[in-house]
Order: structure tokens, then C-alpha cells, then sequence
């Protein structure tokens, strides 16, 4: 499910499509599965702590309970390609739809902790389809001339979907006056959370009927004339057609299938470019990114801060996010990856390491936790700055990297262990940190400023810079 980024052959350099309201009409479409992607991800934020209480469950269940979309997202993207290959890119995002939908109602519906687990899972492997057929599909459809600006929409889909989740989150709360086991319409008001995603998830179905199948699936099929016909749609029409699809031929012959087997070699089992991936995937999730995409919402509750306003800082940390991502689209060609990774290690390390310190002054008395004035602030301060440098360095930079940095012979194999090491990654963080929280929740934070400063040598000692270098550089 790779796909060409060669200018179609016109002579003149690349053609503007006719329709380029239209191009970026099938991109945004394609990008809802990113929507989702965040949205899904991070929803649960808001449902951890009534989940806690509603199925009465320690920390290690509940963290199972949360990790458990990893499995289905790591399974998900694992099969998307093969699926995506066989029956279409297309069916594949409406396959995508139908189980965001299920995983919707059913996590909104749970009779028990498993059954809640289980359509996790279920939403899990929505997540891995759509991270792997959203990017392949906009870069198979995008005209070479607009790719880099439409292959953008997926990531700014998906900090958008975490933005709105919190939004969501946030409305739905305050209709049940602040409590996440008030009853709003018959059902709790996690419940609804968990819910409400059933609307984007129908709205990509719906959308999935509107858009053309990738022109690169139609000729792998032989339903070359239809492959004319989109490529003249999305990449102008005065196009040499016969060029174009002789081009895309070509290219879907001469490809290397890479393997597992063509990574091996180093002195560590593993070539040390892969292993350089692996390191970049890894202490991108180890700094605990995610604990504040999924447990933001509890983990400000369990330093005395209401419901309510807990509820708000996750909101406010998901726009944070969205700022930081556009900034990191605007410098990543400019300044370049390396120096982009080092100003957010540098930045999410003392950010980290502030937080750490103020929630080394959390006390609990009679059963009411609470902080002082200053800590609780420089905490807040410090968790936003957090995700501000992470979202505007190894948020976007490590993925970049992993599409460049690997030579072509072992790119798409390399890229595969690279993102299963960060789903492992990830999963590790989200089942972790409810026991370390509960064990001593400064301690967390100083073991995530510990990666965040070792991520400094490790991008200045062996990380390239991939800046201005074309793929077939990559020696």
C-alpha cells in the first residue's frame, strides 16, 4: 500500500487540477478517519474515573480497560494494507466506519468490565485501519504538486478529534451538573461520552460514498478506465492519462516487497537504522504523552482539582496540541527535524520536571487531596507547556523521520517494526500509570523527565537529519 510520487508525466511540471475544491473535498473526507482517530483515542479521558466507580475496579483493571484499544489498534494496522489491497481503500474506511460505530454503542452500552474491554478493542482496530488507509489513500489520490499540503490533513485531523473529544466531553458534563455518573436522557453522562462518537463514525461512512476509489487500486485490478477517469479529476485534465497510468504500472511492477528478514544484519540482531526507528518510536511514547491524552481528566481530580474544571484543562491542553502541531507543519522544512526534536526535548524535559515537583506537594487530609496555590498552578502550567513541545517536536517530527530516513529497499518493513514498537510503547505508558500514580504520582513524572532527557543524546548521537535529501539518499 505504497503509493507514487513521481510528477505525472506532462513535460510542464505538475498539473493543477481543475477541481482543486474538489481534491481537497476527497482529502477532508479520507482525513475523518484521522477525526476519529483522535477522537476515539482520547475519549475515554472523561470516562475513567466513572468507570472506576460504576464496575468498582482497582487501578490494574482499569488501566487494562483503557490499554485495550491498543490491541485492537496495534491488529488493525497490522492487517489495513493486505485488506485495503484486496477488496479496496474505500470498503476499508466504510469496514472502519461500521466498527467505530459498534465500538460507539457498545462502549456506551456495557453490562460488564470485559464487555467494555472488548468493544475497546473493537474501536482499537477502527483506530489501526484508519491510521494506516487514511495516509495511503490521500497520497494515492493527491496531485504531486499539492501532496505534502493534503498528506498535512491527517495529522490536523487527528489533533482536531482529540480537541473535540474534550469539547464533547466537557458539554456533556455540564449538562449533568459536574458529575460523571449523572443521569442525563436515561443514561449516565459517561455513558453519552463514550457515545456521541457514533455521529462522526456515520458521517465518514456517509462520506466514504462520495469519494472515488484510489486510482492506484483500480488499475492493480484492472479497472484501468475508471483509474483515467479519477486521475483526471484530482490531477487535471490536461494530463498525458495514458502516461500516467503506464507510470503508475511501472512503478506497482518494480516495487520491493520488503520483509522482516531484509532488516537483519546489525550488530544487534537488527540493522542500526531500524533500530534507530525503533528508539525514535519508543521515547516518543515513554515521555507520557499519552497519560495526558487519556488520563488528563482523573489525574487532575486526583490532585483536588473539581470535576468540572478538570474536565476544561483537558479541552485546553487538546487546542495547545492543535497550535503546536501547525507549528511544527510550518518549521519541520525550515529548521529542519533534529534541531525541531531537540527544542521539544529540552522543553518537555523542564516541563516535565516542573509538574513533577508540584505534585511532589499533593496532601490529602480526611480524604480531601488537595495542592497548594503555586504548585497547582506551576502544575497546570507545566502539563500545557508538556504537550505544547511535544506537539510541536517529536509529535510530528518522529513521523516524518520514520518516512525518510529508512532506505527504499527496507522502508515499508522497517516503518512496520518501528510503529509496532510504538504501539508497544504506548501500551506500556497506559497500563502503567494508574499503579504508578496511586504508588506516587511526582515519581511518575520524574521517570518520564528521566526519557524526556535522554531522548537529548539520543537525537544528537544518532539521528539524521533527513532535511532536503531525496528517499533514494538513504543509503
Amino acid at each position: 500500500m505504497t503509493s507514487t510520487a513521481k510528477a505525472p508525466a506532462t513535460g510542464g511540471g505538475p498539473a493543477r487540477p481543475d477541481h482543486l475544491g474538489h481534491v481537497i473535498f476527497i482529502t477532508a473526507a479520507a482525513a475523518m478517519g484521522g477525526f476519529l482517530f483522535g477522537y476515539d483515542s482520547s475519549v475515554i479521558n472523561g470516562a475513567v474515573v466513572a468507570v472506576r466507580d460504576r464496575f468498582e475496579v482497582g487501578s490494574e483493571a482499569l488501566a487494562q480497560v483503557i490499554a485495550a484499544a491498543l490491541i485492537g489498534c496495534a491488529i488493525g494496522a497490522a492487517t489495513a494494507g493486505r485488506i485495503a489491497d484486496r477488496i479496496g481503500r474505500i470498503r476499508c474506511m466504510q469496514i472502519a466506519s461500521v466498527l467505530f460505530t459498534a465500538s460507539a454503542l457498545g462502549s456506551a452500552l456495557p453490562f460488564a468490565l470485559w464487555d467494555l474491554a472488548m468493544w475497546r478493542v473493537v474501536g482499537g482496530f477502527a483506530i489501526g485501519m484508519a491510521s494506516v488507509i487514511g495516509p495511503a489513500y490521500i497520497a494515492e489520490v493527491s496531485p504531486p504538486a499539492y501532496r505534502g499540503r493534503l498528506a498535512s490533513f491527517q495529522q490536523a485531523a487527528i489533533v482536531i478529534g482529540i480537541a473535540v473529544s474534550q469539547l464533547v466531553n466537557w458539554g456533556i458534563l455540564n449538562l449533568a451538573d459536574g458529575e460523571q455518573r449523572g443521569v442525563v436522557g436515561g443514561l449516565e453522562a459517561w455513558q453519552w461520552m463514550l457515545g456521541v462518537m457514533v455521529v462522526p463514525a456515520a458521517l465518514y461512512g456517509l462520506l466514504s460514498f462520495a469519494i472515488p476509489e484510489s486510482p492506484r487500486f483500480l488499475i492493480s485490478v484492472g479497472r484501468t478506465e475508471q483509474a483515467r477517469k479519477v486521475l483526471s479529476e484530482v490531477e487535471g485534465s490536461h494530463i498525458d492519462l495514458d502516461a500516467r497510468v503506464s507510470e503508475i504500472e511501472l512503478a506497482m511492477r518494480s516495487e520491493h516487497r520488503s520483509t522482516f528478514k531484509d532488516l537483519l544484519g546489525g550488530r544487534f540482531g537488527l540493522l542500526p537504522i531500524v533500530w534507530v526507528g525503533i528508539g525514535l518510536s519508543v521515547f516518543q511514547q515513554l515521555v507520557g504523552i499519552n497519560v495526558i491524552f487519556y488520563y488528563s481528566s482523573s489525574l487532575w481530580q486526583s490532585v483536588g482539582i473539581d470535576p468540572s474544571s478538570s474536565f476544561l484543562y483537558s479541552f485546553t491542553t487538546s487546542i495547545i496540541n492543535i497550535i503546536g502541531t501547525v507549528i511544527a507543519m510550518i518549521f519541520v522544512d525550515r529548521l529542519g527535524r533534529k534541531p525541531l526534536a531537540l527544542i521539544g526535548s529540552v522543553g518537555m524535559a523542564v516541563s516535565l520536571a516542573a509538574a513533577a515537583w508540584a505534585f511532589s506537594y499533593k496532601t490529602e487530609i480526611a480524604g480531601e487531596i488537595s495542592m497548594p496555590e503555586t504548585q497547582g498552578t506551576v502544575a497546570l502550567v507545566a502539563a500545557h507547556s508538556f504537550v505544547l513541545f511535544f506537539a510541536l517536536s517529536w509529535g510530528v517530527v518522529v513521523w516524518v523521520l520514520l518516512g525518510e530516513m529508512f532506505p527504499n529497499r527496507i522502508r515499508a518493513a522497517a516503518l512496520g517494526v518501528a510503529a509496532a514498537a510504538q504501539w508497544v510503547a504506548n501500551w506500556v505508558i497506559t497500563v502503567t500509570f494508574p499503579t504508578l500514580s496511586d504508588w506516587n504520582l511526582s515519581g511518575a513524572y520524574v521517570i518520564y523527565t528521566a526519557f524526556a532527557l535522554l531522548s537529548i543524546p539520543f537525537i544528537l548521537k544518532w539521528v539524521p537529519e533527513t532535511k532536503g535529501k531525496a528517499l533514494e539518499e538513504m543509503g
